[in-house]
């Protein structure tokens, strides 16, 4: 089906273990690459907009030669926004009480920008999903911190663990977005790349 990606070295620039899963779960053979980048932005730029320029600043902190001669990078960010606020990876326990806190009995954004690059051609683009949590007592946020410890997600949360399976109670757009990768996206954006 990806047949145009046999001339590239399809490389994916994240340690995230749902993003490898869900890249590999589309069929596509990849190495992983990743460079610690910051993740600064203008506080004039839109919300949504934030985690389709900081996939590009990603992209871009990897000069053309340091990828291979006939690479396609992907590089991606996602961030959930709530009541006008972003939140990323929480600092700390405390940190991912408080935003699994202000999350539940409400409806957030989550947001993930994509950056497809090969030595010609850049392509960026993201996608919107809304997430519904059901209110969440205080007992079931602590069992959730305690047991799957997500300091490693934005919103301090996956919804493909425990919280997700309990504590969702609506979404509308794509389950894989909100995992980390928009796959039906990249999935027709590799097809014509």
């Amino acid at each position: 089906m990806l047949s145009n990606l046999k001339n590239y070295r399809v490389i994916l620039a994240s340690k995230s273990p749902r993003r490898q899963e869900l890249l590999r779960g589309m069929g596509v053979n990849f190495e992983i690459l990743t460079k610690e980048t910051p993740e600064d932005f203008s506080s004039d730029l839109p919300l949504e907009e934030v985690p389709k320029y900081l996939s590009l600043q990603k992209s871009l902190a990897f000069k053309d030669d340091e990828l291979p001669a006939d690479y396609l990078l992907i590089t991606s960010d996602t961030v959930v926004i709530c009541e006008g606020e972003i939140l990323g990876k929480p600092k700390d326990r405390e940190d991912a009480a408080r935003m699994l806190q202000l999350l539940s009995g409400k409806t957030h954004h989550v947001v993930t920008g994509v950056t497809v690059r090969s030595k010609e051609k850049t392509e960026s683009f993201a996608v919107r999903s809304d997430v519904t949590f059901a209110q969440l007592d205080s007992e079931e946020i602590d069992y959730y911190i305690e047991r799957f410890r997500p300091f490693d997600k934005a919103g301090a949360y996956g919804i493909q663990e425990w919280i997700g399976y309990v504590g969702i109670s609506g979404l509308e757009g794509s389950f894989y977005n909100v995992m980390g990768l928009p796959t039906r996206k990249l999935y027709q954006c590799l097809k014509t790349f």
